[in-house]
């Protein structure tokens, strides 16, 4: 198989290579995530309230967070940016150094481009009036415009959603135009809705993986594809079979490739990235793609505050990743293996326990102290999202831990800790999509201040929350440090 490497290949380090991030604003499927769907159908009359506090293109690629996802802003920036930041918005340029921002018309019809089951029909006339922006979009070719098709009559559509045999797919204003269709009577796996989120999830994915590869990574060279979304992609039979890995490959012309989904709620694309790392170090492969699809499920979920608050409806945004970790360069940020932390089974699952294994004990172990860290990434969740919900500031929270873990670890006194918090942190600036949110949006951030000379390591920590299966009443956590490659 091509990629393959003789066993008795050298140890190779691992590298990140690249990474790029992609944001679709669709303020019209905001109805479809769970949370929002559940009360919509209890108390229908939410819904006019809902349509009115949905933001615009503009405001949502204009929003400091937004632009700090893509790189266009660095997170330590927002502090001088003064709260609430919904209201401050700048520069709406929808391409940033890391990725785009994609209105939801083009992501609409990117639905139906990534549908290889006849499941989407989009009203012609909608269509005829989104094609051109596509048609002009880099990363779109002429056989991903092949497969948009010319659309359907709205008719059509109108019927299979009367029927009780497809979802509506809705833009800002309330405007149907389109539809997606179940794949099966009786299987829930293959509902309409699920099979809306699962389309979502690959179409936000294919364009993060495209934006990745550029023009510098040939698709071809992609030896293996290690999947971290929260979808569950399967039939009545094998409910969370997968692979989305592989589907996503296809799409992107990964043709030398195959794959695997990793599940780990939250916590799933760091312990993707220490498994890449794993195979090319071992020399397995020479490169490998570590991508995250968007979670639809959760979005809209913390809508209630923002409606209590006369705030507008922020997790708006599809959120996707892809990574690209390959063999040494003498160049690239270095992922050191021999940092890697886990929240191992009997750790004990208080917060100050998981927290020593995935800090504490790599930092330990590599003999390097709190202060060697010039950034600690964590969950990186938008304040914004989750204060007007009552939950607080996570990210905030998170820093004070890692400080107070310092104290008790005598590296620093306890009246250190704001500044320890401050200096090593930074305010959350990710949407709430699941694993989106879990240390990763800051690799791009951390590989591009290390490249510069500005940054020597950074930590990435991610927790799971694995009781929310309902099969163990455990979490999970992983964590690794970035550092500058030596060579470089």
């Amino acid at each position: 198989m091509k990629g393959l490497v003789s066993a008795t290949t050298t140890i190779a380090t691992p590298v990140i290579r690249e990474v790029k991030y992609f944001l679709a604003h669709t303020p019209g499927l905001v109805r479809h995530g769970v949370k929002v769907a559940e009360d919509i159908a209890r108390k229908p009359e939410l819904l006019v309230d809902i349509q009115s506090r949905l933001r615009s293109f503009d405001q949502a690629a204009g929003y400091a967070p937004n632009r700090a996802y893509l790189g266009g802003l660095y997170p330590d920036d927002m502090l001088a940016i003064d709260r609430p930041w919904h209201q401050q918005n700048c520069e709406s340029d929808r391409n940033q150094p890391r990725g785009e921002i994609m209105p939801e018309e083009e992501f609409f019809c990117l639905l139906k481009v990534v549908d290889v089951a006849d499941l989407v029909s989009l009203d012609e006339t909608f269509v005829a009036d989104a094609r051109p922006a596509l048609e002009r979009h880099p990363l779109i070719d002429a056989s991903d415009i092949e497969r948009l098709g010319e659309g359907h009559p709205r008719s059509t559509i109108e019927e299979d959603v009367a029927n009780g045999v497809a979802v509506p797919i809705h833009q800002r204003d309330g405007t149907t135009v389109g539809c997606v269709r179940r794949a099966a009577e009786e299987n829930a796996s293959l509902s309409a809705e699920v099979l809306l989120e699962n389309l979502a999830c690959k179409a936000a994915a294919v364009m993060a993986v495209r934006s990745a590869l550029g023009e510098s990574i040939e698709a071809g060279s992609i030896d293996y594809v290690l999947n971290t979304g929260e979808e569950a992609v399967g039939d009545a039979y094998q409910r969370g079979g997968g692979n989305m890995a592989k589907a996503v490959g296809e799409m992107c012309g990964l043709d030398n490739s195959t794959g695997s989904d990793i599940k780990a709620f939250c916590a799933a694309p760091v312990h993707a990235l220490v498994m890449a790392s794993s195979l090319v170090a071992s020399g397995l492969y020479n490169r490998v793609a570590v991508i995250g699809g968007c979670s639809l499920a959760k979005l809209g979920m913390n809508y209630m505050g923002h409606l209590s608050h006369d705030e507008p409806i922020i997790e708006d945004v599809l959120a996707a990743i892809a990574i690209i970790v390959e063999r040494d360069d003498g160049v690239s940020p270095v992922i050191r293996l021999d940092s890697v932390g886990g929240h191992y089974i009997g750790a004990g699952s208080s917060i100050r326990a998981i927290s020593r294994t995935l800090i504490t004990e790599p930092l330990t172990k590599v003999g390097l102290k709190f202060n060697d860290i010039d950034k600690y990434a964590i969950e990186l969740q938008n304040p914004e999202i989750t204060e007007p919900a009552g939950i607080g500031d996570v990210t905030e929270r998170n820093y004070k831990l890692i400080a107070a873990l310092a104290v008790q670890d005598h590296q620093i006194a306890r009246d250190e800790i704001p500044a320890f918090a401050l200096e090593h942190g930074m305010p959350g600036f990710s949407s709430t999509q699941g694993h989106i949110a879990s240390a990763v949006p800051f690799l791009g951030h951390a590989a591009d201040k290390i490249m510069a000379g500005e940054m020597q390591r950074a930590m990435f920590v991610a927790k799971g929350s694995l009781f929310l299966g309902r099969m163990t009443q455990m979490s999970d956590g992983f964590s690794f440090i970035l550092e500058k490659n030596p060579g470089n």
